[in-house]
């Protein structure tokens, strides 16, 4: 495995070339490193939220996005096109909470509002170099870190969920991020994957 920090340009600069030594150029960038933070803007002690935790949760989610495909795209473009000039493609990892944002979820929410709103875009700036750049807005999944949540807390999540009433499979996101690469007229769009789920205020 290849270390890196996605808010570091040359730690990803480094992790990329480290990649094409080990394995030849790369054609797909899976960017899915992220953090969240609950933090209402106006806190029970009538402070105002400590502006470094938003910004914290930015640098990581948005900026790293960004960075990451930036050094992504710029090797990528020096590879040889394949079919119909294609050269790679990037699938990018947002959340539901780009649209739907809870109470406490300014800065997660706007981080990945951020990722999908640069999707179209940058799918359109790299165009001219055969590079493709969706993004997934998965629901509640059963993650490692969700499946530490007390039964009764993950069965009412479950239930909030229209159809499958019940968290999404870590494979269904796979799934789709797999399909996302082998279809090549995909591009500049922003996948909804969530079971019909809208988030409720809180």
């Amino acid at each position: 495995a290849i270390q890196c920090d996605v808010t570091n340009a040359a730690s990803m600069e480094n992790a990329v070339a480290e990649a094409a030594k080990a394995h030849g150029g790369a054609r797909i960038l899976m960017q899915i490193a992220g953090i969240g933070t609950a933090k209402r803007i106006v806190g029970k002690d009538g402070n105002p939220a400590p502006l470094e935790d938003f910004a914290k949760v930015v640098n990581v989610n948005l900026i790293g996005t960004y960075n990451a495909a930036r050094v992504f795209a710029a090797a990528c473009a020096k590879l040889d096109p394949m079919e119909d000039g294609e050269r790679g493609a990037m699938v990018f990892t947002a959340s539901v909470a780009a649209f739907d944002g809870q109470v406490g979820q300014q800065a997660y929410s706007a981080s990945k509002a951020g990722v999908a709103g640069m999707t179209l875009p940058m799918a359109r700036d790299l165009a001219q170099h055969g590079i493709r750049v969706c993004t997934i807005a998965p629901g509640i999944f059963a993650t490692p870190l969700l499946k530490t949540l007390p039964e009764p807390v993950q069965a009412s999540l479950a239930a909030s969920i229209p159809f499958p009433s019940r968290l999404g499979k870590p494979e269904e996101f796979a799934q789709l991020a797999a399909h996302i690469v082998s279809n090549g007229h995909l591009n500049g769009e922003v996948i909804r994957l969530d079971g019909a789920l809208r988030m409720a205020p809180r």
